[in-house]
């Protein structure tokens, strides 16, 4: 049996959740806070957890950072697709809207379930471009690429997602955590160091401007 925990403070929703996984076969188990979250995934290792973002204490986004190896669909009534970009990028498996209609949130349940293999890899690899996020090292044709620290970070987001548009305000974004000093100016110089220096290892371009909206890995 799969085990999901829904994390909701919608007493109604997490009721009616309930009720539906149960007739579908699946074990389910409550958390109403990000903080009770934590604590049930202490003790236990759920097959999947549908996320609620606005949550008492530790919301929801703050949560999913802390969420290893396991599947999060997330569940929230905000439809900005910039939310929903920054949260897909940040490891949420899929992103539900609600008001959602059931059965397309079992079908997506399904396809989570169906994935054996979960997880974030480790190493990053677009065509012969890798990034290693444990070691941080990145190396394109085999030779070792030295990075600032703003670059690894600008081209691990680009390569987390590498057929989707990564627009300017979410870089920003993600970027501020480790560089609050990153301007929209100074962006523009990062990116562009970052791709002089992975085009003077082979003369290829991995990175290319989308006008007017942000930057994305260049498909051959």
């Amino acid at each position: 049996m799969k085990n999901i925990l829904i994390v909701d403070d919608d007493i109604n929703i997490g009721n009616m959740l309930e009720e539906v996984l149960t007739k579908e076969g699946y074990g389910v188990s409550r958390a109403y806070s990000g903080t009770e979250a934590l604590y049930v995934l202490s003790s236990q290792k759920p097959d999947l957890i549908l996320l609620d973002l606005m949550l008492p204490g530790l919301d929801g986004k703050e949560l999913l950072p802390r969420i290893k190896d396991i599947p999060v669909i997330v569940v929230s009534a905000k439809t900005a697709t910039e939310d929903k970009v920054a949260l897909l990028l940040e490891g949420a498996a899929d992103y539900v809207t609600k008001p959602f209609d059931i059965q397309e949130l079992l079908a997506r349940i399904t396809v989570q379930l169906r994935n054996p293999s979960f997880g974030n890899p480790s190493v990053l690899t677009f065509n012969a471009l890798s990034l290693d996020t444990a070691s941080h090292d990145v190396a394109l044709d085999g030779r070792s690429v030295k990075l600032t620290r703003t670059e690894y970070a600008i081209l691990k987001l680009l390569m987390q997602n590498p057929s989707q548009v990564v627009t300017k305000s979410l870089l920003l974004d993600r970027l501020s955590e480790d560089t609050p000093d990153c301007m929209e100016s100074s962006l523009r110089v990062h990116i562009s160091n970052l791709r002089k220096k992975l085009r003077d290892i082979n003369g290829k371009d991995y990175i290319e401007a989308v006008w007017g909206i942000g930057f994305k890995m260049k498909e051959d």
